[in-house]
């Protein structure tokens, strides 16, 4: 792997690093399995290309609306299944699919290219040093800022009421939690994180497409999965460090199989390395944990 393709390989890990975040706050906070984010990537892609091509934006305002975009999306998921009592899972389906022609509507088309347009990438530009090693070291400045804000506001008594709602919604609706505002806010933060990185994966990647989103959840579950079975996970910052990790970790395991020869893999086969992987890791999470169990009845 050739330095280009390795800090490649970073810039793709720390974007879905953000992805990774939103799936803790949504399976590991609130214990919503939410698939709204197949719709919300792909909705920050489109947001973001069009009021920067379109309109002429600034790339940096254009993203935050991106974002802002995102929010909207989790909050109407989190909405449906709060005042309408539709299943979390089918909620998350049914803005999805709804967000596949909301963003064609807005690109008015599938795709919407940004080659020449400013991003927030071309700060970094005509500094003497490439653009290919600077740029993964503005993101890692983004999203570990972004991080340190997600362990602040957590750590809050509105963050600590969230991670109540999710633990046991009974409790926390017994000691005054509003259970509903939690889900609308935390599905909100979720998909705003995950519009997020789809705005900057298109300034990255020079386009933003309606069919980027699929298979999002599943690297965003890969991540979460990987890292907090690898790093200790005893803090909310050790976990969303664990986020992290394990979106990076992934984004290597999948480009060292794709350029790994002898395993015959090709780019289509990126869905099915994703998948090994999770299924490789949470094997190896149940016969740690049955080794425990037997290790204990032996010591007793």
């Amino acid at each position: 792997m050739s330095l280009y393709e390795l800090l490649g390989t970073v810039e793709v890990g720390l974007i879905f690093g953000l992805v990774a975040l939103g799936a803790f706050i949504t399976f590991r906070i609130l214990d919503f399995p939410d698939l709204t984010v197949e719709g919300s990537f792909p909705l920050g892609a489109a947001v973001a290309a069009i009021l920067i091509v379109n309109f002429g934006w600034n790339p940096w305002p254009a993203t935050l609306v991106a974002a802002i975009a995102g929010f909207g999306a989790g909050f109407v998921t989190a909405f449906l299944n709060v005042r309408f009592n539709i299943l979390h899972i089918l909620s998350g389906i049914l803005v999805s699919i709804s967000l596949y022609s909301i963003n064609l509507r807005v690109m008015s088309g599938p795709n919407k290219p940004l080659l020449g347009a400013h991003t927030i990438f071309s700060a970094v530009q005509g500094w003497g040093i490439p653009a290919y090693i600077l740029s993964p070291l503005l993101l890692a400045v983004i999203i570990l800022s972004i991080k340190v804000l997600l362990d602040l506001f957590l750590h809050t008594g509105l963050g600590m009421n969230m991670r109540a709602a999710g633990a046991n919604p009974a409790m926390a609706a017994a000691n005054g939690v509003n259970v509903g505002r939690m889900k609308l806010l935390g599905l909100g933060m979720a998909n705003a994180l995950t519009a997020l990185a789809g705005a900057m994966f298109a300034q990255s990647f020079g386009a933003a497409d309606a069919y980027m989103g699929i298979g999002v959840i599943i690297i965003g579950l890969a991540s979460v999965i990987v890292g907090m079975s690898i790093l200790p996970v005893r803090t909310i910052a050790q976990a969303t460090l664990a986020c992290l990790f394990g979106a990076m970790l992934y984004r290597f395991a999948v480009a060292f199989s794709l350029n790994a020869d002898f395993l015959g893999l090709k780019a289509s086969d990126v869905q099915l390395v994703t998948a090994i992987l999770v299924v490789v890791t949470l094997v190896g999470q149940s016969s740690r944990s049955g080794m425990g169990k037997l290790l204990k009845r032996k010591s007793s």
